[in-house]
């Protein structure tokens, strides 16, 4: 059962700073030393830049191989929790010293790490709290003018623009002893560094999104680089075949998938190396392979497979969301008796 969190009635109750160097080129760590003070109407401003960035996110969880305790995120957050106002600062620099342990890479950028404490986050009704955890690796300049004496003056500064914070993490304090609601994002792409090796967090297999998963995994299996037009169109209709087993199975089984949907022995083992490899890079670790279908994701996937149509004579329609629901008015489908080939006409007032 997928969780429900909403943020809209969160406030900012406290923050810690700290500039996160990278140790191969000899940069330091600095950690502030109080809380910062914040006024009522720019708490406003930086709690909505705390929040905003992990809407829409998918749903992870802290772990380890050794368990949670293991976990120095889980221990540094977790303290945080149990009295935010005594441990904030101290813990914020547990953080920001794990970060730092954890940046010895040539290609991590040096950057400005924010904890921010957050209270009135509410998870499936209930009043909790939460911990938004952005790194920004860049500074943006800007312009400003100011009044000196009887004239302006316009200087130029550099800071951080919300929208282009590179990392964040929103460790929301519910289901502790299962690794928190947690929510991350990495602008940079580099999410081995931050959410395998700082974070140290893998996706909750739930309905929702195994769907989603296995969805996304055939559309990507039908637009798979191939050199052959035929198995391209072949790729294609087993993708439609699978979308359709999603919105038609209550339950998803991979066994009976393969025989519904693959069909073929060479499909299924295709399909069966494309899974090895897809999760192996998007997901971290193997799929389950039973579970309940979430409709609405399944729909979705529907959706998407259904406004494209790929053929074999090397062509390739796009549709909108709006077209595919009027279609059956816009679009014509049959079949050439003296070409002996299928043909799709398209009816249009003028060229967009």
């Amino acid at each position: 059962m997928a969780v429900s969190v909403n943020f809209t009635d969160a406030e900012l109750s406290g923050m810690a700073l700290a500039q996160i160097g990278n140790p191969l080129r000899q940069e330091g760590l600095r950690t502030s030393k109080n809380l910062c003070k914040i006024s009522d109407e720019d708490a406003e401003l930086l709690t909505l830049c705390f929040l905003k960035p992990f809407k829409s996110l998918e749903l992870h969880k802290l772990e380890h191989p050794d368990g949670l305790d293991s976990n120095p995120l889980h221990r540094s957050v977790s303290r945080i929790f149990e009295n935010p106002e005594a441990n904030l600062i101290e813990g914020s620099a547990d953080i920001a010293r794990h970060l730092y342990s954890n940046s010895n890479h040539p290609n991590i950028k040096s950057g400005d790490l924010c904890v921010a404490h957050l209270t009135n986050m509410m998870v499936d009704g209930e009043k909790t709290d939460a911990l938004s955890i952005i790194k920004s690796e860049s500074k943006v300049p800007f312009l400003q003018i100011t009044a000196t004496g009887e004239d302006l003056q316009l200087t130029t500064q550099h800071g951080i623009y919300p929208d282009k914070i590179d990392k964040g993490c929103l460790i929301v304090n519910h289901g502790k002893a299962d690794g928190y609601k947690v929510y991350l994002f990495d602008k940079s792409g580099n999410a081995q560094f931050w959410r395998c090796e700082f974070v140290n967090a893998s996706p909750v297999q739930d309905n929702d999104y195994l769907t989603r998963r296995y969805s996304e995994m055939c559309v990507a299996f039908a637009n798979s680089d191939t050199d052959d037009e035929s198995m391209r169109e072949e790729r294609f209709d087993v993708a439609k075949k699978a979308v359709s087993y999603l919105t038609e199975a209550e339950t998803f089984d991979m066994d009976d998938f393969s025989e519904v949907a693959l069909v073929e022995p060479k499909v299924s083992e295709d399909f069966k190396a494309f899974k090895s490899a897809y999760e192996e890079e998007k997901v971290g670790k193997p799929l389950e392979e039973s579970f309940v279908v979430s409709k609405k994701e399944a729909k979705k996937a529907e959706r998407k497979i259904n406004g494209r149509m790929q053929l074999d004579v090397g062509v390739d329609l796009k549709f909108s969301t709006g077209f595919q629901k009027s279609a059956e008015q816009f679009m014509e489908k049959g079949f050439d008796q003296e070409k002996q080939m299928k043909f799709v006409k398209i009816y249009y007032h003028a060229e967009g």
